[in-house]
Protein backbone atom coordinates (compact mmCIF):
# COMPACT_ATOMS: atom_id res chain seq x y z
CA UNK A 1 0.00 0.00 0.00
CA UNK A 2 1.53 3.07 -1.12
CA UNK A 3 0.49 6.74 0.16
CA UNK A 4 1.27 10.33 -0.41
CA UNK A 5 0.70 11.65 2.97
CA UNK A 6 0.37 15.25 3.52
CA UNK A 7 2.18 16.32 7.10
CA UNK A 8 0.90 19.25 8.34
CA UNK A 9 3.60 19.87 11.68
CA UNK A 10 4.99 23.07 12.75
CA UNK A 11 7.60 21.05 14.87
CA UNK A 12 10.55 19.88 12.90
CA UNK A 13 11.75 17.04 15.67
CA UNK A 14 8.25 15.44 15.07
CA UNK A 15 8.06 15.87 11.18
CA UNK A 16 11.74 14.42 10.41
CA UNK A 17 10.60 11.30 13.05
CA UNK A 18 7.52 10.77 11.27
CA UNK A 19 8.66 11.33 7.66
CA UNK A 20 11.66 8.51 8.49
CA UNK A 21 8.79 5.99 10.15
CA UNK A 22 6.82 6.73 6.83
CA UNK A 23 9.59 6.17 4.32
CA UNK A 24 10.29 2.13 6.21
CA UNK A 25 6.84 1.73 5.05
CA UNK A 26 7.19 2.92 1.72
CA UNK A 27 5.14 6.36 1.81
CA UNK A 28 5.91 9.72 0.70
CA UNK A 29 5.78 12.84 2.61
CA UNK A 30 5.41 16.41 2.19
CA UNK A 31 5.25 18.19 5.06
CA UNK A 32 3.74 22.04 5.27
CA UNK A 33 4.48 23.91 8.54
CA UNK A 34 1.91 26.13 9.10
CA UNK A 35 -1.89 26.00 8.19
CA UNK A 36 -2.15 28.22 5.36
CA UNK A 37 0.73 26.67 3.92
CA UNK A 38 -1.60 23.04 4.11
CA UNK A 39 -4.08 24.56 2.57
CA UNK A 40 -2.29 25.85 -0.33
CA UNK A 41 -0.39 22.87 -1.22
CA UNK A 42 -3.40 20.97 -0.81
CA UNK A 43 -5.84 23.31 -3.15
CA UNK A 44 -3.01 22.83 -5.51
CA UNK A 45 -3.41 19.56 -6.35
CA UNK A 46 -5.80 17.76 -4.09
CA UNK A 47 -5.81 14.21 -6.07
CA UNK A 48 -2.62 13.69 -5.31
CA UNK A 49 -2.65 13.19 -1.73
CA UNK A 50 -3.99 9.72 -0.09
CA UNK A 51 -4.25 11.29 3.72
CA UNK A 52 -3.47 14.21 5.99
CA UNK A 53 -1.86 13.96 9.32
CA UNK A 54 -2.85 17.79 10.62
CA UNK A 55 -1.44 18.99 14.22
CA UNK A 56 -4.13 21.18 16.20
CA UNK A 57 -2.06 23.82 17.44
CA UNK A 58 -0.26 25.37 14.42
CA UNK A 59 0.81 29.19 13.35
CA UNK A 60 -1.02 31.46 10.82
CA UNK A 61 -4.37 29.08 10.79
CA UNK A 62 -5.17 26.50 13.73
CA UNK A 63 -5.86 22.85 13.05
CA UNK A 64 -9.17 23.24 13.01
CA UNK A 65 -10.01 25.90 10.17
CA UNK A 66 -7.78 23.71 8.32
CA UNK A 67 -9.59 21.06 8.48
CA UNK A 68 -12.88 22.88 7.36
CA UNK A 69 -11.03 24.06 3.71
CA UNK A 70 -9.45 20.62 3.30
CA UNK A 71 -12.31 19.00 3.21
CA UNK A 72 -14.71 22.25 1.27
CA UNK A 73 -12.37 21.00 -1.52
CA UNK A 74 -12.49 17.55 -1.24
CA UNK A 75 -14.87 15.72 1.52
CA UNK A 76 -13.37 12.15 1.17
CA UNK A 77 -9.64 13.47 2.47
CA UNK A 78 -8.60 11.16 5.36
CA UNK A 79 -7.21 13.05 8.39
CA UNK A 80 -5.76 12.23 11.14
CA UNK A 81 -5.52 15.01 13.58
CA UNK A 82 -2.55 15.21 15.67
CA UNK A 83 -2.44 17.19 19.20
CA UNK A 84 -1.62 17.78 22.60
CA UNK A 85 -5.11 18.79 23.62
CA UNK A 86 -7.36 15.95 25.13
CA UNK A 87 -10.56 17.21 26.02
CA UNK A 88 -14.13 16.06 24.78
CA UNK A 89 -14.92 19.33 23.52
CA UNK A 90 -11.89 19.83 21.47
CA UNK A 91 -12.01 16.30 20.19
CA UNK A 92 -15.58 16.62 18.37
CA UNK A 93 -14.37 20.19 17.25
CA UNK A 94 -11.94 18.44 15.44
CA UNK A 95 -14.29 15.68 14.76
CA UNK A 96 -17.04 18.09 13.24
CA UNK A 97 -14.27 19.81 11.14
CA UNK A 98 -14.12 16.13 9.24
CA UNK A 99 -11.31 14.47 11.00
CA UNK A 100 -11.51 10.31 10.56
CA UNK A 101 -9.27 10.34 14.00
CA UNK A 102 -7.73 11.50 16.93
CA UNK A 103 -4.06 10.86 18.35
CA UNK A 104 -2.94 12.43 21.08
CA UNK A 105 0.26 13.77 21.76
CA UNK A 106 2.50 12.63 22.87
CA UNK A 107 2.13 9.24 20.32
CA UNK A 108 3.84 5.78 19.29
CA UNK A 109 4.71 6.56 15.85
CA UNK A 110 3.92 2.29 15.13
CA UNK A 111 0.54 3.19 16.82
CA UNK A 112 -0.28 5.98 14.39
CA UNK A 113 1.32 3.81 11.25
CA UNK A 114 -1.18 1.21 12.55
CA UNK A 115 -3.77 3.88 12.41
CA UNK A 116 -3.20 5.07 9.13
CA UNK A 117 -3.36 1.54 7.86
CA UNK A 118 -6.13 0.79 9.70
CA UNK A 119 -8.40 3.76 8.19
CA UNK A 120 -7.30 2.96 4.48
CA UNK A 121 -8.32 -0.68 5.24
CA UNK A 122 -11.25 0.14 6.36
CA UNK A 123 -11.85 2.78 3.06
CA UNK A 124 -11.20 0.18 0.47
CA UNK A 125 -14.03 -1.79 2.37
CA UNK A 126 -16.06 0.50 2.00
CA UNK A 127 -15.30 1.07 -1.23
CA UNK A 128 -15.56 -2.28 -2.45
CA UNK A 129 -18.91 -2.87 -0.42
CA UNK A 130 -20.78 0.67 -2.16
CA UNK A 131 -19.59 -0.45 -5.29
CA UNK A 132 -21.52 -4.10 -4.81
CA UNK A 133 -24.21 -2.76 -3.65
CA UNK A 134 -24.37 -0.03 -6.79
CA UNK A 135 -25.32 -3.05 -8.46
CA UNK A 136 -28.18 -3.94 -6.28
CA UNK A 137 -31.58 -2.82 -6.13
CA UNK A 138 -31.60 1.38 -4.78
CA UNK A 139 -34.39 0.67 -2.82
CA UNK A 140 -32.68 -1.85 -0.59
CA UNK A 141 -32.02 -1.01 2.80
CA UNK A 142 -29.41 -3.21 5.09
CA UNK A 143 -30.94 -2.84 8.28
CA UNK A 144 -34.64 -2.30 8.49
CA UNK A 145 -36.03 -1.81 13.01
CA UNK A 146 -38.87 -1.02 14.23
CA UNK A 147 -38.08 2.31 13.45
CA UNK A 148 -34.66 2.52 11.79
CA UNK A 149 -34.01 1.97 8.23
CA UNK A 150 -30.18 2.07 7.17
CA UNK A 151 -28.71 1.68 3.62
CA UNK A 152 -24.86 1.23 3.61
CA UNK A 153 -24.68 2.23 -0.36
CA UNK A 154 -26.43 5.26 0.33
CA UNK A 155 -25.30 6.15 3.18
CA UNK A 156 -28.68 6.99 4.38
CA UNK A 157 -30.43 6.56 7.79
CA UNK A 158 -34.34 7.13 7.82
CA UNK A 159 -36.44 7.33 11.70
CA UNK A 160 -39.96 6.68 10.34
CA UNK A 161 -39.54 7.78 6.79
CA UNK A 162 -37.75 11.05 8.02
CA UNK A 163 -33.75 11.25 6.78
CA UNK A 164 -31.10 12.20 9.65
CA UNK A 165 -29.18 14.35 8.18
CA UNK A 166 -25.79 15.00 8.76
CA UNK A 167 -24.14 11.95 10.12
CA UNK A 168 -20.96 11.89 9.50
CA UNK A 169 -18.86 8.69 8.02
CA UNK A 170 -17.88 7.37 11.35
CA UNK A 171 -20.96 8.02 12.77
CA UNK A 172 -23.07 6.31 10.50
CA UNK A 173 -20.50 2.87 10.95
CA UNK A 174 -21.14 3.20 14.73
CA UNK A 175 -25.12 3.33 14.46
CA UNK A 176 -24.68 0.63 11.46
CA UNK A 177 -22.62 -1.64 13.71
CA UNK A 178 -24.75 -1.35 16.61
CA UNK A 179 -28.43 -1.46 14.84
CA UNK A 180 -26.90 -4.93 13.28
CA UNK A 181 -27.61 -6.24 16.22
CA UNK A 182 -30.31 -4.53 18.64
CA UNK A 183 -30.04 -4.87 22.13
CA UNK A 184 -26.58 -6.20 22.27
CA UNK A 185 -23.84 -4.07 24.57
CA UNK A 186 -20.72 -2.98 22.47
CA UNK A 187 -17.50 -1.86 24.56
CA UNK A 188 -15.58 1.12 23.22
CA UNK A 189 -13.30 -1.79 22.89
CA UNK A 190 -15.02 -3.34 20.32
CA UNK A 191 -16.11 -0.23 18.62
CA UNK A 192 -12.75 1.06 18.16
CA UNK A 193 -11.78 -2.31 16.35
CA UNK A 194 -15.11 -2.60 14.04
CA UNK A 195 -15.63 0.64 13.11
CA UNK A 196 -11.79 2.42 13.03
CA UNK A 197 -10.39 -0.97 12.33
CA UNK A 198 -7.72 -1.12 14.88
CA UNK A 199 -7.24 -2.66 18.33
CA UNK A 200 -7.59 -0.88 21.37
CA UNK A 201 -5.20 1.96 22.50
CA UNK A 202 -6.74 3.81 25.32
CA UNK A 203 -8.73 6.00 23.15
CA UNK A 204 -12.12 5.79 24.51
CA UNK A 205 -13.07 9.14 24.04
CA UNK A 206 -12.47 8.85 20.70
CA UNK A 207 -15.68 6.71 20.88
CA UNK A 208 -17.40 9.02 23.58
CA UNK A 209 -16.88 11.79 21.17
CA UNK A 210 -18.74 10.27 18.23
CA UNK A 211 -21.97 8.80 19.81
CA UNK A 212 -22.10 12.44 21.49
CA UNK A 213 -22.41 14.15 18.15
CA UNK A 214 -24.72 11.11 16.69
CA UNK A 215 -27.20 11.08 19.43
CA UNK A 216 -27.82 14.94 18.93
CA UNK A 217 -28.85 14.39 15.13
CA UNK A 218 -30.75 10.98 15.88
CA UNK A 219 -32.62 13.24 18.66
CA UNK A 220 -33.36 16.18 15.87
CA UNK A 221 -35.78 13.66 14.39
CA UNK A 222 -36.87 11.64 18.26
CA UNK A 223 -34.81 9.21 17.66
CA UNK A 224 -33.67 8.02 20.96
CA UNK A 225 -31.74 4.82 20.05
CA UNK A 226 -28.32 4.95 21.71
CA UNK A 227 -28.40 3.24 25.16
CA UNK A 228 -25.78 3.77 27.60
CA UNK A 229 -24.78 0.77 29.29
CA UNK A 230 -22.73 2.18 32.51
CA UNK A 231 -19.49 0.35 33.44
CA UNK A 232 -19.50 -0.98 30.06
CA UNK A 233 -20.72 0.77 26.78
CA UNK A 234 -23.69 1.83 24.40
CA UNK A 235 -26.29 -0.36 22.98
CA UNK A 236 -28.88 0.42 19.83
CA UNK A 237 -32.55 -0.28 21.08
CA UNK A 238 -35.48 1.15 19.30
CA UNK A 239 -38.37 -1.50 20.77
Amino acid sequence: MKLKILMVEDDQSVAEMMEMFFEKEGWTTEIATDGEQAVKMFAKNPDQYDLITLDLNLPKKDGIEVAKEVCAISPTIPIIMLTARSSEEEQIQGFNAGADDYVSKPFSPLALIARIKALQRRIRIDDKQEQTKSAENTEKFDVETDHIKISKSRREVLYDGQYVENITPKEFDLLYTMAQKPKQVFSREQLLESVWGYDYYGEDRTVDAHIKKLRQKLEKVGANVIQTVWGVGYKFDDS
